[in-house]
C-alpha cells in the first residue's frame, strides 16, 4: 500500500462543514491528515463530518469560531496549538454578496472584506507565527475566479479576492525563505449551497454557465488542487493561484 501523502501532519480547514471546505477536510484526512474542522454556527454538521472522516479511519477535530473575529481566531489558534503542531492552513471560510455598488452599504462592504480577506489576513499571521520557527508550513488560500475577472453588482466579493490574491503573492516571497508555502486556488462556478438558484439571480447563473466547460465544478475537484498545493508534490510550488474554473479564466 502507497503511504499517504501527508501522514503526521495537522492541517486547520476554515470554513469546512460544507462546500470546498468539507470536501477539503475529507480529502486531506483521506491523505493521512490530522484535520481541525472549523465552522460557525454549524456544529451538527461539523460533528458529522467529523463522525464520517473517523468512520473511515480519518482523524478529525471540530473547533467554532467566527473567523471574521480576531478575538475568536486567537482563541481557536491558542486551541489547537495546544494540541501539538499546524503543518498547514486552508483560508476557505467566505461569504457572497449580489448587490448594486450603489446599495453596498458599510455594513455590507465590512462583512464581505471582514470575512473573505480579513479572515484570510488573521489566520495567516497565527499560523506563520508558528510555522516560521520551525521552517516548515504550507498555505492555501481560497480566491475566486472574480477576483481575476471582476462582476457588476458583485464588487465587495470581487475586492476582496483579488485582495487574496496578491496577499497570497505577498506572503510567498516574504517566506518561501523559511520554507514556507503560500498558494491559492481561484475556483470558477462551483455546485455549493452558496452559487444555486436559491440565492443567485437568472442571470448570475446563466452567465456563470456560458463558460467552455459549459457546468459547475464539483467541491472535490477543487479540493483535489487545495490538496496537491499542500503535498510534497508542490514542493517547488510557490505564490502560485491555481484555477479549477472549467475556462472561466485564462490569463496569468
Amino acid at each position: 500500500m502507497a503511504a499517504k501523502l501527508l501522514a503526521g501532519q495537522t492541517a486547520l480547514v476554515t470554513g469546512a462543514a460544507t462546500g470546498i471546505g468539507r470536501a477539503t477536510a475529507v480529502a486531506l484526512a483521506g491523505e493521512g491528515a490530522r484535520v481541525w474542522i472549523n465552522h460557525r454556527d454549524q456544529q451538527s454538521l461539523a460533528e458529522r463530518l467529523v463522525e464520517d472522516i473517523m468512520a473511515d479511519g480519518g482523524a478529525a477535530c471540530a473547533i467554532e469560531a467566527d473567523v471574521s473575529d480576531p478575538a475568536a481566531v486567537a482563541a481557536m489558534f491558542e486551541t489547537i496549538l495546544g494540541t501539538g503542531q499546524l503543518d498547514m492552513l486552508v483560508n476557505n471560510a467566505g461569504v457572497i454578496l449580489e448587490k448594486p455598488f450603489l446599495a453596498t452599504d458599510e455594513a455590507d462592504w465590512a462583512r464581505v472584506l471582514g470575512v473573505d480577506l480579513g479572515a484570510v489576513y488573521r489566520c495567516c499571521r497565527h499560523a506563520l507565527r508558528h510555522m516560521q520557527p520551525r521552517r516548515s508550513g504550507a498555505i492555501v488560500n481560497v480566491s475566486s475566479d472574480l477576483g481575476f475577472l471582476g462582476r457588476e453588482h458583485y464588487a465587495a466579493y470581487c475586492t476582496a479576492k483579488a485582495g487574496v490574491i496578491g496577499l497570497t503573492r505577498s506572503l510567498a516571497r516574504e517566506f518561501a525563505a523559511d520554507g514556507i508555502r503560500v498558494n491559492g486556488v481561484a475556483p470558477g462556478p462551483i455546485a455549493t449551497a452558496m452559487v444555486s438558484p436559491e440565492h443567485m439571480s437568472e442571470e448570475w447563473m446563466a452567465r456563470e454557465l456560458a463558460i467552455p466547460m459549459a457546468r459547475l465544478g464539483t467541491p472535490e475537484e477543487v479540493a483535489a488542487a487545495i490538496v496537491f498545493l499542500l503535498s510534497p508534490r508542490a514542493s517547488y510550488f510557490t505564490g502560485q493561484i491555481l484555477g479549477p474554473n472549467g475556462g472561466s479564466w485564462m490569463g496569468a
